[in-house]
C-alpha cells in the first residue's frame, strides 16, 4: 500500500515544488481539502490561500502561496496548476498588505462593473496572502 504521494505545484512561471509528500492540504472551492495517498481521483478549482505540504523525505511542512487554479487528484499524484504560486519563505507581508490596500482603494474608485470585479479578485488574493504568512509564522 503506498505511503506516500507524489506532489507537483506548477505556476506558468515555473515549478514551485515536486516531490513525494505524506499529506497535503488546500483551500478547494467549497471548503479546506486533504490529500492522503491513494486519494478518490478528483479535479475542482482552488480558492486563493495557502498550500501544505508534508514532505515525505524529511517530515517538515513545505509551504506555497497559491492565487487561485485548478488541482487534479489521481490515487498516486496531485498536481496544482496554480495561477500564481509563491513559495512560503518568498512572501512579502509588506508588499501584501500595500498590494491589499490599494485593492480597496481601486475598489472605491472603481468606474465599472469589471474595474470593481479586477479590483475586488486581487483584494481577495491579497487577503488571502496575508492570512498564509499569518499560518506561515505559527509553524
Amino acid at each position: 500500500m503506498a505511503t506516500t504521494i507524489h506532489v507537483d505545484v506548477v505556476s506558468a512561471e515555473q515549478s514551485i515544488f515536486s516531490g513525494e509528500a505524506k499529506f497535503v492540504a488546500l483551500p478547494g472551492e467549497n471548503g479546506e481539502l486533504g490529500i492522503l495517498p491513494r486519494h478518490t481521483p478528483l479535479i475542482t478549482r482552488i480558492k486563493p490561500g495557502a498550500v501544505r505540504i508534508e514532505r515525505a523525505d524529511n517530515g517538515e511542512e513545505e509551504f506555497v502561496f497559491v492565487a487561485g487554479g485548478i488541482l487534479e487528484v489521481q490515487p498516486g499524484t496531485v498536481t496544482v496548476l496554480a495561477d500564481t504560486a509563491i513559495r512560503g519563505h518568498d512572501l512579502d507581508e509588506a508588499k501584501a498588505i500595500e498590494a491589499k490596500r490599494q485593492a480597496e482603494e481601486a475598489m472605491k474608485n472603481a468606474k465599472s462593473d469589471i474595474d470593481f470585479a479586477k479590483a475586488q479578485s486581487e483584494f481577495a488574493a491579497m487577503a488571502a496572502q496575508i492570512a498564509a504568512i499569518a499560518k506561515l509564522r505559527k509553524k
